[in-house]
């Protein structure tokens, strides 16, 4: 590691830095679509790791919000793999963002890259979740269905209602308490519900007098194409969160939106309940690890 040093990215690194990240899957990297994105980002800090001043190492950290960072991008020179990069670029990006008053980190990984999943338990992370995406397009509006199997958008009056149904959540739990959008989670919290509130982002089912469960969900352009997506599902019954799942569709035309992406977690119920809703997935698993910073 002498020759090794992790230092800010510059632009001039970029090209050499795009060229070892071209074969990091199959299909490349996503890299070059967000460097411009992470090297401006005033709330993150873009980290090289450089072997004889080339660029040999990259990791991404972000402050979602002013206690959470989120670490992505984690990528080294196939050359100078096994030399403890991918260590020092973690303990660096931690190290900014306790600088930057994180008092916890979190990252996703492909349930797969068992390298990954070793670094990440080997930095003292923790496995808080895991989840699939599932995809779905719109259904004819013209379907009738009873009144208790529609959604209702929530209002500032339901919060209390919304974060005592939380609280004893089954789901909640094995989700980490986390909210997913865009490959990146935060924690729910009551500011973060009214957030959404305001924004008419929770959807809730009423059945039998009583909140049966509940959606947050915001459009987004990704894969260059409009989509409704869910970052956090809840239900008390399988029934009740492929209700929810199939009437998300149901709304696609209204909201001008062409599929719904659900990041589901990753259990029997979620699954059979989004096959109930006709919703497809790869099958790809994701785990989320969690670090706190005191």
């Amino acid at each position: 590691m002498s020759d090794i040093n992790i230092r800010t990215a510059q632009i001039e690194d970029r090209e050499a830095v795009l060229a070892f990240c071209a074969n990091t899957w199959e299909w490349g990297d996503y890299i070059e679509n967000v460097w411009d994105e992470w090297f401006t980002n005033p709330h993150g800090q873009l980290f090289t790791a450089t072997a004889a001043g080339v660029p040999v190492g990259i990791l991404h950290i972000e402050m979602l919000t002013p206690t959470d960072g989120w670490l992505q991008g984690l990528g080294v020179n196939a050359d100078y793999r096994r030399r403890g990069i991918a260590r020092a670029l973690y303990d660096a990006a931690l190290t900014e963002a306790m600088r930057r008053g994180a008092s916890h980190a979190r990252l996703v990984v492909h349930h797969e890259n068992v390298a990954s999943i070793k670094l990440s338990e080997a930095i003292h992370m923790r496995k808080v979740g895991a989840f699939s995406n599932y995809l779905a397009g719109p259904v004819p509006t013209n379907v009738r269905h009873a009144p208790n199997e529609r959604t209702q958008l929530a209002t500032s009056a339901d919060i209390d209602e919304i974060i005592d149904y939380l609280n004893v959540s089954n789901i909640l739990p094995i989700t980490g308490g986390l909210y997913y959008a865009g490959f990146k989670a935060v924690p729910i919290s009551g500011e973060m519900l009214e957030r959404h509130l305001e924004k008419h982002q929770i959807y809730l089912l009423r059945r039998w007098d009583r909140l049966d469960g509940l959606a947050i969900a915001q459009i987004r352009e990704e894969n260059k194409e409009k989509r409704l997506s869910v970052g956090y599902i809840d239900g008390t019954a399988i029934e009740a969160i492929s209700l929810i799942a199939y009437d998300l569709r149901r709304r696609l035309n209204e909201l001008q939106v062409e599929r719904v992406r659900i990041y589901g977690p990753d259990t029997i119920l979620i699954r059979d309940a989004f096959d109930g809703a006709e919703y497809e997935t790869s099958g790809d698993i994701f785990y989320t690890y969690e670090r706190g910073l005191y």
